[in-house]
């Protein structure tokens, strides 16, 4: 099993889906876990999940797409366990279902707000902690739309596709201080559409669920991932057993970058 006992991880958008995953994961093989989201009662549940598993995590509330948050939010980390090993930057929302023209700028810069300067200002405030020890492991929730284009998700697809090669110029820059970046990039994942679950009608969730799960059939696995199955990815590439790895592109996604995709030609 991999284990990486003793060290310090934080997880940001850890209240739900593939973070809640990351998070167990992580606590599960030994880490003290700081649990982030904007949603307390989620990212308390986690906490939950992992106390009662024998685990050790707390949380703490922040908007990683603002600085002062996400200054404090590694600062707590170091305050209360000593130090920081781990930044697993996982935080994302979604673009809406609209083609460029179609969005509005301010919803455009909310997406790469969160998902990608999120992910730089994160990763700013741990890095120096790394250098101090010539030590640290990022890990960057990307996706399969930062590898490929898709339908209606302009901002969404930009901010993954960043996100991937700045995981990249990480790697470039940090390598000789003994940090390693990578990023895992999920594919289809059945997280009951993570926080859109509660404000869609049962008849909407129902709708969206079959076509996630119809695009799923249509991937060599031929259906969609759990949040675990990524989460297992994270730790190993937080892990030592990943010690030669970095600058990686991993996707996680039942083999859908992997083939053209004929769809119903194909019935």
């Amino acid at each position: 099993m991999t284990r990486i006992d003793g060290k310090t991880a934080i997880v940001t958008g850890a209240g739900n889906g593939i973070g809640r995953a990351i998070a167990t994961a992580f606590a599960g093989a030994g880490a003290n876990v700081v649990v982030s989201d904007v949603l307390p009662d989620d990212g308390e549940r986690t906490v939950g999940e992992i106390t009662d598993a024998g685990g050790t995590a707390f949380f703490v509330p922040a908007d990683v797409s603002d600085a002062e948050q996400a200054e404090n939010l590694i600062a707590a980390a170091v305050q209360r366990f000593g130090g920081l090993d781990i930044l697993a930057n996982n935080a994302g929302i979604g673009g809406g279902k609209l083609r460029l023209h179609e969005i509005e700028p301010a919803d455009f810069d909310r997406v790469l707000n969160v998902n990608l300067r999120g992910t730089f200002l994160c990763s700013k405030y741990a890095i120096p902690h790394f250098l101090a020890q010539q030590d640290g492991r990022i890990v960057n929730t990307a996706s399969t739309y930062g590898l490929i284009g898709a339908p209606n998700a302009a901002a969404y697809c930009a901010s993954k596709g960043a996100i991937i090669n700045l995981t990249r110029q990480l790697a470039v820059d940090y390598g000789p201080d003994g940090i390693r970046v990578n990023a895992v990039c999920p594919g289809y994942i059945d997280t009951q559409l993570g926080r859109r679950g509660p404000q869609l009608t049962p008849e909407e969730f129902e709708a969206a669920t079959a076509i996630r799960e119809k695009a799923a059939r249509m991937q060599p696995l031929r259906r969609q991932g759990q949040p675990s199955e990524i989460g297992e990815v994270a730790l190993f590439l937080a892990s030592d057993a990943a010690s030669f790895m970095t600058g990686s592109v991993v996707p996680v996604d039942g083999g859908c970058v992997t083939t053209f995709n004929y769809g119903e030609a194909s019935n």
